[in-house]
């Protein structure tokens, strides 16, 4: 799927008519339809707008109603993971805060870089 498809999704689930989006873009309505329909490039700048205006993180337009798969069984393997989450259960919430903050950029910094290696591979 493709960012276009997702913004259109993001969109919908707001209740918002592509005008709409494109006033909140600072864009032309036309501008905004060939984001969506995937005939242009989104700026990376306009996405992080977005993201920002609905308190999402840029992943999360990339990878709208995508599921992360979990695993089902827990198995031996897992235990030092088990053991880290025990510790940052330990936390307090400011620190454990900060701590999801500091994942949730490593994993929309990766995400995001592996969206645009697969995207300038297809070019």
């Amino acid at each position: 799927m493709k960012i276009g498809d997702n913004l259109k999704k993001l969109r919908e689930s707001k209740g918002l008519t592509q005008q709409e989006m494109a006033d909140l873009m600072h864009t032309h309505r036309t501008g905004y339809s060939k984001m969506e329909n995937n005939q242009q490039d989104i700026p990376v700048d306009k996405l992080v707008f977005v993201a920002k205006h609905f308190g999402i993180a840029v992943d999360d337009i990339i990878f709208f109603n995508e599921k992360n798969g979990v695993p089902n069984e827990v198995s031996m393997e897992d235990t030092a993971v088990l053991e880290q989450l025990k510790l940052i259960n330990e936390l307090d919430n400011e620190e454990k805060n900060i701590l999801l903050k500091l994942i949730e950029t490593f994993v929309s910094k990766k995400r995001f870089k592996d969206y645009l290696q697969k995207n300038i591979a297809t070019l």
